[in-house]
């Protein structure tokens, strides 16, 4: 398929090139030209507007947005809709909240424009791993597109199949899904993240503890030196608490213990506290996830171990750097 994509960043880019080593067509835009150029030369068609863009994509273009959630989506989604024809498809890839998702639906819809938002989750390893995608829009347009998300996505690989699902629709199987209509991928991706916040501020609070045990305000017999790397490292292997972020921290770990070159000021991108707005909404407790959130809050103002640890996943997993200034 053709398809255009705008925002190179850390994941677009990767997108792009995942799309081109599946045989599908990419045209690229960049508000700077440097990973157009880069792109370009990995087989890319290389745009210079997105007018430039709409010219090379030609009839029923797709226009995949890959950039921060907020005002700069908006804005390229605003400029796309003033330059698409009835049919196009515009996608939002990125982070945006669902909400903002139902409402662009609408106004695109008035001018005959289908839009689709996919939370997308697999970071800057998604090139090789693949995008795990939760997809929201109309279910003709969505299964439209199908050959784009299962070239992004992850496929079937090693994973055991979960017994007794039905094999009639594999698409989860193989790391994307059609959650809903607009704003129900986004929506789905956002709780993710919030998970996501939970499950690294559990890792980062057991390693503090561990760390913390060698500390002189403990009786003397009751001080253990604990070897950080080797505990990371076993619990990797047959533990039950296994994970993606757990493998994340053991190289972290393994690079240096003390993690010194993070600085635990832990940033949040939005996701966690929409997950908590939306939790009040339908009155659902959430003890953990809200805890995990305002534990990044107070990470700016004063720092344990437990915070460098969030901030080597944070890096892990997206390249979000939270180094010492």
């Amino acid at each position: 398929m053709k398809i255009g994509l705008i925002g190179l960043g850390r994941m677009g880019a990767n997108i792009a090139r995942r799309l081109i080593r599946g045989g599908h067509t990419v045209v690229v835009y960049n508000r700077s030209p440097e990973p157009v150029q880069a792109l370009a030369k990995e087989g890319a068609i290389a745009s210079t507007s997105l007018e430039d863009l709409r010219d090379k994509l030609g009839e029923a273009a797709i226009y995949w947005v890959m950039l921060p959630a907020g005002a700069i989506t908006d804005e390229t989604i605003d400029e796309i809709a003033a330059l698409a024809q009835p049919g196009d498809i515009v996608i939002d890839g990125g982070n945006s909240f669902y909400k903002d998702d139902i409402r662009r639906a609408k106004a695109l819809r008035a001018k005959g424009l289908h839009y689709v938002d996919v939370g997308t989750s697999g970071g800057v390893w998604g090139l090789e791993r693949g995008y795990c995608m939760m997809i929201g829009g109309d279910a003709a347009v969505v299964q439209g597109l199908d050959p784009i998300f299962a070239t992004l996505a992850p496929g079937h690989g090693a994973i055991v199949r979960t017994p007794g699902r039905d094999p009639a629709d594999d698409r989860a199987e193989r790391g994307y899904i059609h959650a809903g209509p607009a704003g129900a991928g986004h929506f789905v991706k956002m709780v993710h993240n919030g998970i996501e916040y939970g499950l690294m501020q559990a890792y980062a609070e057991g390693f503090d503890i561990l760390k913390g045990k060698s500390s002189e305000k403990l009786p003397e017999d009751e001080r253990f030196d604990l070897n950080l790397t080797d505990i990371a490292e076993v619990w990797r292997r047959g533990s039950v608490i296994s994970s993606w972020l757990l493998d994340l921290s053991a190289s972290a770990l393994a690079e240096d213990q003390m993690l010194e070159r993070y600085s635990g000021k832990v940033a949040d991108s939005g996701e966690g506290h929409w997950t908590i707005e939306a939790a009040m909404e339908e009155a659902v407790p959430v003890n953990v996830l809200s805890a995990a959130l305002f534990a990044r809050y107070r990470s700016r103002v004063d720092h344990t171990f437990g915070d460098k640890l969030l901030s080597a996943m944070r890096f892990g997993f997206g390249g979000h750097v939270e180094m010492p200034q």
